[in-house]
């Protein structure tokens, strides 16, 4: 069977890691028969073109690289594809799936992770920042835009507002300001990052509320994603093949 290798961004954060390796195990536990394994692309063990050399070591033939990434920003369009082919490895067929966002999936792990902290819909006293990592590629930064959005429009909450912690606006405060001159007498952040680190507690302490959600973490939608992701690459590659 074709392996998985799933590739997140890395961290200094042990935190990131570890979670990275507890939502494998989830998708472990969905596909006990699939060959699953991690690896990052900076400041984590072990890296993307290690993991590769030990699939092929192992006998595989074929493997599909699932980005844990949640838009498609610079990493999943550059760092993915050139670490692969820094790997070097023609004995190897490597896949590339599609990054894990946006999808409907996604946003329902980050609403529950809403709820989980006591946030209700249809409260009007409440606006919820949505923060994300922002990225000098606008297309992701609109992504998350248009989850806000949609958010906004639907969850009767006083207003829902997209924020970044770095490379793109607002900024956090900026967005806490905006919901409070809609009425919000009260902020909870909802998290549109994967796994913690430095950039979700920064802008966990910029919210300056009690009412912050956790990262999508090892939740049972995220794995069942990563999982689309990988049988979506393996049928667009047979079909390439076919052509």
């Amino acid at each position: 069977m074709t392996a998985l290798v799933a590739v997140a961004h890395g961290s200094r954060d042990p935190r990131s890691a570890a979670t990275v390796h507890a939502l494998l195990d989830v998708v472990r536990a969905l596909r006990p028969s699939l060959d699953v394994r991690a690896s990052f692309l900076d400041l984590s063990a072990p890296r993307l073109g290690d993991v590769l050399h030990a699939v092929r070591g192992d006998g595989h033939r074929s493997t599909v690289v699932v980005p844990l990434l949640l838009g498609k920003a610079f990493h999943a369009r550059v760092d993915v594809p050139g670490a692969v082919a820094e790997a070097r490895l023609p004995s190897l067929d490597v896949t590339i799936a599609d990054v894990l966002g946006p999808s409907p999936l996604l946003e329902s792990a980050a609403l529950r992770r809403l709820a989980s902290i006591g946030v209700q819909s249809h409260d009007r006293t409440l606006g919820v920042v949505l923060a994300g990592a922002g990225s000098s590629h606008e297309p992701a930064n609109a992504a998350v835009r248009s989850i806000a959005a949609r958010w906004a429009s639907g969850a009767g909450w006083a207003g829902v507002e997209a924020a970044f912690a770095s490379m793109a606006a607002p900024d956090v405060p900026a967005a806490v300001e905006r919901l409070k001159a809609r009425g919000a007498r009260r902020i909870a952040m909802a998290s549109w990052f994967l796994a913690p680190g430095f950039l979700p507690d920064r802008v966990a302490r910029l919210a300056e509320t009690d009412l912050v959600a956790p990262p999508l973490g090892a939740d049972p939608e995220v794995a069942e994603l990563i999982l689309h992701r990988y049988e979506a690459a393996l049928a667009a590659d047979l079909l390439t093949r076919s052509a």
